[in-house]
């Protein structure tokens, strides 16, 4: 089959199209059909080599929907020819292989693109906002508001009856506010949120953590689920520390530390939102499966809005 691979560790460029062989389903696993594939930081983080355990010739992505092919031992039949999200490692591909355990059916009128769209970012942004203990009528700022996590979170804010106030770049800053953030900033204009805020959830991180810090009320929630901009600073423990008698909560937020139970009835639920109408699949853009390198380019480039797709 046909499949990108990250060749060395570096830039856009390592990833090529490449014939390798289709997986096999093994005990409590299926194979699918791919129809889409998402595209997120995480895949751009493995190809630079920034996850230990992983060697060059691997093929990323961690997230598809399509057309379950076939199943292995312990796994019910019935799930042949079902569409469904599933969750794991070398999504770049026209077949995956999948943890049963890791897989959710979805509602006819949610497409493999919008449920990759909707995916991982979403789940992100759902668990993020449980861990945040974030309520009706608090103010919430959600960084990096354009992108996959960011605008998911931002919906779902906004839903659970939050104050939103989002930060974006000036180009996506009209169609963040349309997904009903009360303030939208633009980034780069000089303008900075002063806050005060209950929660920050932020997928960019970077150096501006102790400006975040400094943005909380007393009892405010920082929570770091992303890495865009880099690792947060050394100094913010220090900083958390000099703002001792506001009692802040500094966390992070990793998808890794959720079972396969929560993750999948979460993503059961996100995808019934959306089947509703109550969430919105945000897609950047659909790009054929050997243009990996572009959507890549895109991805680090900034600009874009929702999540950039890939069809095998």
């Amino acid at each position: 089959m046909q499949a990108i691979i990250v060749k060395e560790f570096g830039a856009a460029d390592q990833l090529c199209l490449a014939s390798v062989p289709a997986p096999s389903a093994n005990e409590g696993e299926i194979v699918i059909d791919v129809e889409a594939a998402g595209v997120g930081l995480l895949d751009v983080l493995q190809r630079r080599g920034h996850f230990g355990g992983t060697l060059p010739g691997f093929v990323p992505g961690v997230e598809v929907a399509g057309t379950v092919a076939r199943v292995g031992a312990g796994v019910d039949a019935a799930l042949v020819g079902k569409r469904v999200f599933a969750l794991g490692q070398g999504g770049y591909a026209q077949q995956f292989a999948a943890r049963a355990s890791r897989i959710v059916v979805l509602p006819e009128n949610v497409s493999p693109a919008a449920a990759v769209s909707l995916g991982t970012s979403a789940l992100v942004a759902r668990f993020s906002i449980r861990r945040a203990r974030l309520q009706a009528g608090e103010s919430v700022l959600v960084r990096g508001a354009s992108g996959g996590i960011g605008s998911m979170t931002v919906q779902m804010a906004v839903n659970s009856g939050a104050v939103v106030t989002a930060l974006t770049n000036a180009a996506a800053a009209d169609r963040v506010g349309a997904l009903g953030a009360e303030h939208v900033i633009r980034r780069g204009d000089g303008a900075w949120p002063d806050g005060p805020f209950d929660v920050i959830i932020d997928p960019v991180a970077g150096d501006d953590g102790p400006d975040m810090v400094a943005a909380l009320k007393p009892n405010g929630r920082y929570l770091v689920n992303g890495a865009a901009a880099g690792f947060p600073p050394s100094g913010i423990d220090r900083v958390m520390l000099q703002n001792f008698s506001n009692s802040l909560t500094y966390s992070l937020f990793s998808l890794d530390s959720v079972r396969d139970d929560e993750l999948v009835s979460a993503a059961d639920d996100i995808f019934s939102e959306a089947a509703g109408g109550a969430l919105r699949p945000l897609i950047a853009q659909i790009l054929p499966l050997h243009q990996a390198p572009q959507a890549h380019e895109m991805l680090e480039s900034g600009g874009i809005f929702g999540k950039i797709v890939l069809q095998p």
